[in-house]
C-alpha cells in the first residue's frame, strides 16, 4: 500500500477515541490488497491451466461471496465451467450474470458507499467489453450443446447491447459503444444457420466499424482479411451486386467465387494469454477556484478537473481545502505479455495463420483512459466531501476542554479514516483471454486430423492436436492456449 503524507497536525484524543479510530480503520488497512491479490489462489490455478482446481478454489474466496461482487462470481464461474466443457452449467452462470446486469442499477446505497468509503464498496456492474464477452461464451456454449437457434438469440442480443451502450438506457460509452469482434461472431453464427442476409449485415457492420478510421484500424487492430472475404462472399451470395462492387472498391479486393468445401468449414477461435489485471496508482491534486467554480489540478498533467458534487463549498471550507493535498487512488491496467505470439491451423498439408479479431488488452487500457476525466472527477469530489466533513467537526465550538478533546479525537479519526479508506476499484473479469484470433479453415469429408501450431517470440513452437469430423456444415472450435505469469510486465 502506498504511503501518504499527512498535512494536518494529529490530535491527542482520549484512549477511547484512539481505540475507536483503530477499530474503524482496521478493515481498510487489512483490505489494502488489490482484487487480483485477494483472489490469487484462484488466478494462479487459471494461469497454470488447472481448471478443476480453479473451480474448487473459487468457492473458498470470501470476497466473491459478497453481494457487491456477485457479478464477478457469475462471470468467473461461467468462464471456468466453459473451459471444463460444462457448457450447460456455464450458461447457467452466464445467464445469471446477464440477469444481474439487467436488474442492477446504481442505487442510493451504492452512491453513499462510493462517496463515504470507496468504489470497491459498490456493486460491480462490469466493463463494456466484458458484457460482449458474455454473449461470446454463451453463443459457443449453445453451439456445442447442439442448440443453434439459441446461439442465434445470443447473436441478436449483441445488437441490443450495442444500442444500449450507444445511447439507450444506461448508455454511457461515447467512444466504445460497439465492437467489431462480436459483429464478426454474429455473422459467423448467422451464416452457420444459412441466414445469409443477416450474416451480410453483421459483416458489413463489422467492416464499417474499421472503416471509420482512414487506416482501417479499430482499437489498435487492423481489419482482418478474413472479414473482408466474408463480406464480399455474403454480398455475392445475396445477389447484392451493387454492394459487392462498392466494397470491392473500398477494400481494394476483387471477389472470385469458390466452391464450398465438401467437408464443411471449421471456425477456429484461438484465445491467447490472459486479460490485464487492475492495479492501483496514486496521484496528487490540489483544489483551486476558477471563474466561480472549483477545480482540481494535477501538477503533472495540468488539466483542470471540475469539482463534481451536490455539496456546496463555502468560502471558509474552500480556504481549508485549498491548503490540502488530495492523494487519489485510481485504477490502472497491468498488461501481461502472452506466452505465444502467433498461431496456425494445419491439416499436415495446408496451413492458415489466425488473425487477431479482439484485443482485450487494448480495449481495457483505452476505454479506461477515455473515461479518466469523469471518474477522476468523482474520486476527487468524494475526497473533498470527506475533508469537508472533517473540517466541519474541527470547526465546532468547544465549550469545554472535554468536548474539545472528543471533537478533536473524532476529527482525527475522520482524518485517518479518509486516508485509509481511499482505494481504487481494481476489480475485473480476470480469466478472459488477452487476445482472440480466428481462422476459417476448409474441411474434408470424414475425420480431419488438425493441429494448432503455436509460436513464441523466440521462434520456439508448440502444438495442440485435435480431430474434427467434416460433415459438410459449419463447425466451431475455441482453444485457449497455455499462459504464463512469468512474462508479466
Amino acid at each position: 500500500m502506498a504511503s501518504f503524507a499527512i498535512s494536518l497536525p494529529m490530535p491527542r484524543p482520549s484512549s477511547k477515541i484512539i481505540g475507536l479510530s483503530a477499530l474503524c480503520i482496521l478493515p481498510f488497512w487489512l483490505g489494502c490488497a488489490s482484487y487480483n491479490e485477494r483472489i490469487e489462489s484462484y488466478y494462479t490455478a487459471i494461469s497454470d491451466g488447472q481448471y478443476d482446481k480453479a473451480n474448487t478454489k473459487i468457492e473458498h474466496i470470501p470476497l466473491l461471496k459478497k453481494n457487491r461482487n456477485k457479478l464477478l462470481y457469475f462471470l468467473e464461474k461461467g468462464k471456468i465451467t466453459h473451459s471444463l466443457g460444462l457448457y450447460k452449467t456455464s450458461n447457467n452462470y452466464l445467464n445469471q450474470a446477464d440477469k444481474y446486469i439487467e436488474e442492477s442499477r446504481v442505487n442510493a446505497g451504492d452512491i453513499i458507499a462510493g462517496t463515504l468509503v470507496n468504489p470497491m464498496m459498490q456493486k460491480y456492474l462490469g466493463e463494456a467489453f466484458e458484457k460482449y464477452m458474455i454473449h461470446y461464451y454463451k453463443a459457443l456454449n449453445y453451439v456445442y450443446l447442439g442448440q443453434p437457434q439459441e446461439a442465434v438469440v445470443e447473436a441478436r442480443r449483441i445488437t441490443l447491447l450495442m444500442h444500449q451502450q450507444k445511447g439507450g438506457p444506461g448508455g454511457e460509452n461515447k467512444h466504445y459503444s460497439q465492437d467489431a469482434f462480436p459483429m464478426i461472431l454474429q455473422g459467423l453464427i448467422y451464416e452457420s444457420t444459412n441466414d445469409i442476409n443477416n450474416a451480410f449485415i453483421a459483416y458489413r457492420n463489422a467492416t464499417e466499424t474499421y472503416l471509420k478510421d482512414e487506416n482501417q484500424v479499430y482499437y489498435g487492430l487492423q481489419m482482418p482479411a478474413q472479414l473482408k472475404k466474408d463480406l464480399l462472399r455474403m454480398a455475392y451470395e445475396n445477389g447484392f451486386m451493387d454492394e459487392l462492387a462498392r466494397f470491392e472498391k473500398i477494400l481494394n479486393m476483387n471477389y472470385e467465387p469458390q466452391k464450398s468445401p465438401k467437408g464443411g468449414t471449421l471456425i477456429l477461435f484461438w484465445e491467447n494469454g490472459l486479460a490485464p489485471i487492475k492495479n492501483q496508482q496514486d496521484l496528487v491534486f490540489t483544489l483551486v477556484r476558477r471563474g466561480g467554480g472549483f477545480y482540481f489540478i494535477d501538477q503533472n498533467r495540468g488539466e483542470p478537473i471540475p469539482f463534481h458534487s451536490t455539496v456546496f463549498l463555502s468560502d471558509d471550507q474552500f480556504e481549508r481545502l485549498r491548503l490540502s493535498v488530495f492523494h487519489v487512488s485510481f485504477p490502472i491496467y497491468q498488461v501481461r505479455q502472452p506466452m505465444y505470439y502467433s498461431a496456425w491451423i494445419s491439416n499436415g498439408k495446408d496451413s492458415l495463420k489466425t488473425e487477431i479479431a479482439e484485443d482485450i488488452n487494448a480495449l481495457a487500457v483505452l476505454t479506461l483512459k477515455q473515461r479518466y476525466l469523469k471518474e477522476i472527477s468523482l474520486t476527487l469530489s468524494r475526497l473533498a466531501v470527506k475533508k469537508v466533513a472533517e473540517s466541519v467537526v474541527r470547526g465546532k465550538d468547544h465549550n469545554s476542554k472535554k468536548n474539545k478533546e472528543i471533537l478533536e479525537g473524532i476529527a482525527g479519526a475522520l482524518q485517518v479514516y479518509n486516508i485509509f479508506s481511499e482505494k481504487a476499484d481494481t476489480r475485473n473479469w480476470q480469466s478472459l483471454p488477452a487476445f482472440i484470433s480466428y481462422a476459417r479453415f476448409p474441411l474434408a469429408p470424414g475425420t480431419n486430423k488438425l493441429s494448432i501450431i503455436l509460436r513464441e517470440e523466440n521462434g520456439r513452437e508448440n502444438s495442440h492436436s485435435f480431430n474434427i469430423n467434416g460433415t459438410g456444415s459449419f463447425i466451431f472450435y475455441n482453444y485457449s492456449s497455455p499462459t504464463s505469469d512469468k512474462n508479466a510486465r
